[in-house]
């Protein structure tokens, strides 16, 4: 059974897709760019700002979920420009846990709303049902 993840603590989609799906013990978050979930605005400041607003965001539909970001086994990344990739890097490196989770980043011409980092997950859920 797929079940649909949808949290007022992260942006609403803006599109055809759901904030996750679970599946059993597995949770598939979809890309999370640094949108304000009170206001729809990007947040403002450098991509380390970005990345924070995205790992919140994301953060937060793990949690609807039932999951943390300590739960996270592999990560995207789309970059705008990769030389934001050591400043991503940073942010990232402290919200995850060790083992972080397995990751590609990637670099992309555009991404929506003009973001410069989105950032997508897979986690499962130790213990869950399958």
């Amino acid at each position: 059974m797929r079940h649909r993840v949808d949290t007022p603590a992260a942006p609403a989609a803006i599109g055809p897709y759901s904030q996750a799906i679970r599946a059993g013990s597995w949770v598939f978050a979809s890309g999370q760019i640094p949108l304000d979930p009170a206001t729809a605005a990007m947040v403002q400041g450098d991509v380390a700002a970005e990345t924070e607003r995205v790992l919140a965001n994301l953060g937060a539909v793990l949690e609807a979920a039932g999951a943390s970001l300590a739960d996270v086994v592999k990560t995207t990344v789309y970059l705008v420009d990769m030389a934001d990739f050591g400043a991503m890097n940073e942010v990232y490196a402290r919200c995850f846990p060790d083992p972080p989770p397995a990751r590609a980043t990637i670099a992309v011409h555009q991404l929506p709303r003009g973001a410069r980092v989105e950032i997508d997950a897979i986690a499962v859920i130790a213990g869950a049902p399958p």
